[in-house]
């Protein structure tokens, strides 16, 4: 049966990396980072509601279309609202798919020094997105804000799971991710 694993977590909580190792070691599993489909919208960050209107439906087509296929999907994303996450469970059980949500979460001092050296490297064009987006007001004070509305969201979906984000263990914090997908898998 396909999973739909859904990764939230605070800025720099390392879901994508999370996502991308996943997708690695699963032939043809997808890694739907809707940031990433947002920046593929043109004007994104002048629209940036609009866009990411878009780009969550656009993922939600996506998911539906790789689930059918019989493929997982794992879509990192910071959910602060259970909208999208509410879409994502009722999606997976349309298609006949394992839903797993998983928390991956580190503390908020970690979270702003992370997002503090990723942002200063800024690889990635979600990585300069998201600080050029933050950068608009008070960034740091943002991020805090966004970790904090993601923990209220939270207390209302009791199914979700919570890894802890080891700084410096990735492959740690994989083991555990797995071992959560692989328990959601033999309930399902």
């Amino acid at each position: 049966m396909p999973r739909l694993i859904v990764l939230n977590g605070p800025p720099a909580s390392g879901k994508s990396s999370l996502a991308r190792r996943y997708v690695s070691d699963h032939p043809l599993a997808l890694c739907l980072d809707i940031d990433v489909v947002r920046s593929l919208l043109g004007g994104w960050l002048d629209r940036s509601d609009a866009a990411g209107s878009a780009a969550r439906t656009l993922a939600l087509a996506m998911a539906r279309t790789h689930l059918e296929a019989g493929h997982d999907v794992a879509v990192p994303q910071f959910l602060a609202r259970p909208q999208l996450a509410e879409q994502l469970e009722s999606l997976a059980l349309e298609v006949h798919s394992t839903f797993v949500e998983i928390v991956v979460d580190l503390d908020p001092e970690q979270m702003l020094e992370r997002f503090a050296r990723r942002t200063a490297e800024r690889e990635r064009i979600e990585h300069r997105d998201a600080a050029d987006l933050l950068g608009r007001n008070d960034g740091l004070r943002d991020l805090v804000d966004m970790r904090q509305r993601m923990m209220a969201m939270l207390a209302g979906r009791p199914r979700a799971r919570w890894v802890t984000s080891r700084e410096g263990d990735l492959d740690g914090t994989y083991r555990d991710v797995l071992a959560l997908v692989e328990a959601a898998s033999a309930r399902s």
